[in-house]
């Protein structure tokens, strides 16, 4: 049976070690107190193999979930960072088109609510106003796509220039103008392209549809313990509740797959950095 919250807690799949299969992580997910996990279909040949899951995979996928009572919330769709909307090279293109369609009938199979798109136009490529053109071309493809299968599409807020604010992220949702296309914030990414993050936050509450909890520092993107980063959670965690969001936040972070952690050592990780986020939250995920 599953509670509803106004603030589910989950945890993005990276954070637990690759030599997991989906019912190790499954369990260590939720005995960490997660409420759901974020599947990762990002660049790598590994992982956009999943587009490719068999019926009986997805079906497997499925019945686990069902029977630990646990769910896949949400997809981080990171594999157009390496196959974008944006690519003026027409096969590159091309791939990104399939990765949407069949993302989107894979998150239908699997009961993903929503789809986190990267903001790259294009991330190997050198941008211009004509990857910007054809990243909106794929974008309202995408939407389309989407909207047709009931799916949320969430633009994150990025690692890079491009789109790493929400006054930024606000041109592309005004450009489309669909119930289908809100925005992810990422606290991390936000704090690190503008001094006021907590502004930004306001500016775009009415699109966020989620927020990823990510610790960063100048220059700096990923892999920071919570703590040792410059984002400050406890006025970020504060301005939302001035905003009366309610909806899930995401805790990401990747784990150090040349050590070969235990499933007891793996839950106590993820577990202690959903406290330590607690604590800053207050009793939000209460």
């Amino acid at each position: 049976m599953y509670i509803l919250k106004n603030n589910p807690i989950g945890i993005y799949e990276k954070a637990i070690p690759n030599i997991y299969d989906w019912a190790a992580k499954i369990k260590i997910a939720k005995e960490a107190g997660y409420d759901f996990i974020e599947i990762s279909v990002d660049e790598s040949d590994e992982r956009l193999r999943r587009l490719e899951w068999s019926k009986e995979k997805r079906d497997y996928i499925r019945k686990l979930l069902n029977e630990n009572e646990f769910y896949i919330n949400s997809m981080c769709l990171s594999g157009h960072r390496k196959y974008p909307f944006g690519s003026k090279n027409d096969i590159i293109r091309a791939r990104a088109y399939s990765i949407m369609e069949k993302a989107i009938e894979l998150a239908m199979d699997l009961g993903i609510r929503n789809i986190q798109l990267a903001g790259y136009d294009v991330y190997y490529e050198k941008a211009d106003e004509e990857t910007k053109a054809l990243f909106i071309e794929g974008l309202r493809f995408a939407v389309k796509k989407a909207s047709s299968a009931n799916i949320m599409l969430s633009i994150e807020i990025m690692d890079t220039e491009f789109i790493g604010t929400i006054t930024r992220c606000m041109e592309y949702i005004n450009i489309i103008n669909s119930p289908w296309l809100q925005i992810y914030p990422d606290f991390g990414n936000l704090s690190q392209w503008t001094k006021t993050p907590e502004e930004e936050l306001e500016k775009g509450i009415n699109h966020i549809v989620g927020i990823h909890l990510k610790d960063t520092k100048p220059g700096i993107f990923k892999c920071i313990p919570f703590g040792e980063g410059t984002v400050d959670f406890v006025k970020l965690f504060k301005k939302m509740d001035e905003l009366e969001f309610q909806g899930p936040f995401l805790v990401e972070m990747w784990a150090d797959n040349s050590i070969c952690n235990s499933i007891e050592e793996s839950i106590a990780i993820i577990k202690e950095a959903k406290d330590w986020l607690i604590e800053k939250a207050g009793k939000r995920f209460d």
